[in-house]
C-alpha cells in the first residue's frame, strides 16, 4: 500500500511561479456608472477604455445584470467598476476603519499632487494632504462610491528602496513572533485588544511619554 509519504516523494515537481508582470485591473462596485465616469475621466483624467455588459457572471454562471467599465492608467493597467443597475453602492466594512482599504495611484512628482488637489477641491471633493511618508508623499480622498484613493509621488530612489527590502523579512518575522506570543497571552486574558508594532517608523510620533 502506498503511503502519503511515498506519493509525495514521487509527485512531479510544481512549475515555477508565473512571472506576474503588473496589475491588470482592480474592480469595485459602483453606484452609478456615469457618476463614476465623470469622476475618473473628467476630474482625474483616466480615460474610459473598455466596457462589458451582460446579464450573467461568466465565472460563476449566476444571473446578475451588470455594466463593467474600465479606466486606463499610463502603464496600461486599469481600475474597473461594476454598475449592477440598482443604484446601490458597496456597504462599508463594519469592522475596518475607513482609511484602511484603499487604492494608491503613483504620479511623477509632488507638484502633480498639488495640481490634483486643486482640481479635486474645485469639484467639491475633500482632500487630505500633502502627507509626508518620508519615502513618498501622498494625498487622500474618496471617490463617489466611498472608495478611498491615494495619489503618491515617490521620493526615495531605487537604491534606498532596495535597502528597505533587505530588512523587510526580518522585521515581519519579528512581528510574527510577537503576534504568536500575543495570541497565547490573549487566550489567557493577559493581552491588550490589539498588538502594537515593535517600532514606529514615523519619527514625528516617536515622542517620549510625558511624566
Amino acid at each position: 500500500m502506498q503511503t502519503a509519504t511515498d506519493m509525495s516523494t514521487h509527485r512531479a515537481p510544481l512549475p515555477a511561479p508565473a512571472p506576474i508582470q503588473q496589475l491588470h485591473h482592480y474592480a469595485y462596485r459602483a453606484k452609478d456608472a456615469e457618476e463614476t465616469r465623470h469622476f475618473y475621466e473628467d476630474i482625474l483624467g483616466l480615460p474610459l477604455y473598455h466596457i462589458i455588459q451582460s446579464d450573467h457572471v461568466p465565472s460563476t454562471g449566476e444571473y446578475c445584470p451588470y455594466t463593467h467599465i474600465f479606466f486606463r492608467l499610463q502603464d496600461g493597467s486599469f481600475i474597473a467598476f461594476f454598475d449592477l443597475g440598482d443604484d446601490q453602492g458597496a456597504d462599508p466594512s463594519a469592522n475596518t476603519p475607513a482609511w484602511v482599504n484603499h487604492i494608491a495611484f503613483r504620479v511623477s512628482q509632488v507638484s502633480d499632487l498639488e495640481d490634483t488637489m486643486a482640481r479635486l477641491k474645485a469639484h467639491g471633493v475633500d482632500v487630505i494632504g500633502v502627507t509626508d511618508h518620508h519615502i513618498f508623499k501622498s494625498i487622500y480622498f474618496f471617490d463617489p462610491n466611498g472608495i478611498r484613493l491615494e495619489l503618491t509621488a515617490q521620493l526615495a530612489d531605487e537604491f534606498q528602496m532596495m535597502q528597505e527590502s533587505t530588512t523587510a523579512h526580518a522585521r515581519l518575522q519579528e512581528w510574527n513572533s510577537r503576534k504568536a506570543q500575543w495570541r497565547m497571552d490573549r487566550a489567557s486574558g493577559k493581552a491588550p485588544a490589539a498588538l502594537k508594532p515593535q517600532q514606529n517608523d514615523r519619527p514625528e510620533f516617536n515622542r517620549p511619554a510625558s511624566t
